[in-house]
């Protein structure tokens, strides 16, 4: 199954967000960390993190841009009560199952949105505040565009 992977080309992240996630971590699209904001809550860091922030799974911080890998059923279980965990801890989720279950709906959603793109493209998120709600769209950057014109290495002529 392909599934989305925090990246981090730059120290920006750390800069950007309230808490960056470190680089690796499985990641969700996270907008219900902001479903009790206000339009006007919306400054600085969080700003930022709300404006285009993947949220990572093992730190629940943030990251500009993931990386579609393939992951195990193992790996997606153990996602689904590390995410329902946090919902009971942070969001005071009645049950563990009902956190698991909403826990469920945010892996699949993003289970969805890396389905129809390649191993090793990035996704970008930006995030608006319209008059119907939060709106969301992806960005699609193949692994052609991201990766492949990449140069690690430099020769010098030294004669």
């Amino acid at each position: 199954m392909k599934f989305a992977k925090t990246i981090r080309f730059d120290k920006s992240d750390l800069n950007i967000f309230p808490l960056a996630s470190e680089e690796g971590e499985l990641a969700v699209v996270g907008t219900f960390n902001f479903y009790n904001l206000k339009k006007q809550d919306l400054n600085g860091k969080i700003k930022q993190a709300f404006s285009n922030g993947f949220m990572g799974c093992n730190t629940f911080g943030y990251s500009t841009f993931v990386s579609l890998v393939n992951i195990s059923k193992e790996e997606l279980q153990q996602l689904k009560l590390d995410l329902g965990k946090y919902l009971v801890d942070n969001f005071g989720a009645p049950t563990k199952d009902m956190a698991e279950k909403a826990a469920t709906e945010e892996i699949n959603f993003m289970l969805d949105l890396c389905k129809n793109h390649e191993i090793g493209s990035l996704l970008s998120l930006t995030r608006t505040w319209e008059d119907e709600g939060i709106k969301e769209k992806f960005r699609n950057l193949p692994k052609a565009d991201s990766c492949s014109e990449q140069k690690i290495w430099a020769f010098v002529d030294e004669n």
